[in-house]
């Protein structure tokens, strides 16, 4: 299926993200905790699918959506975070993001929206 890098601080959250989406036969190529990991492995990697989280270490989601397209990267990306007021929601789909899906969501919910996406 397709290759996927995960992006979030959160250990709990990428092994949810990540368990749903290898269930479903997608290959993690990468995972990232912080924005500057994850600007380097998207670019290193050329994943299909970016699941991003909107609030890291280092720097925003919204950051590392905008730096991901000024540089080229096509992969389609999912935000995924707990910060779901729409001027946020409307700000990541503006720089590019496809979804954006609100913490705490169930798996069935996440591959729905992935399959939408891909």
């Amino acid at each position: 299926m397709s290759k996927v890098l995960i992006v979030d601080d959160s250990v709990y959250m990428r092994t949810l993200i990540k368990t749903a989406l290898t269930d479903k036969g997608h290959e993690i190529v990468g995972e990232a905790a912080d924005g500057e990991t994850a600007i380097n492995l998207a670019l290193e990697l050329g994943p299909d699918l970016i699941t991003l989280d909107n609030i890291l270490p280092d720097m925003m989601g919204l950051e590392i959506l905008k730096v991901l397209k000024e540089e080229g990267v096509t992969s389609k990306i999912i935000m995924v975070s707990a910060v779901g007021q729409q001027t946020v929601v409307n700000k990541g789909k503006e720089l590019g993001a496809e979804e954006y899906i609100v913490k705490p969501f169930t798996a069935e919910a996440l591959i729905e929206v992935v399959n939408k996406v891909l």
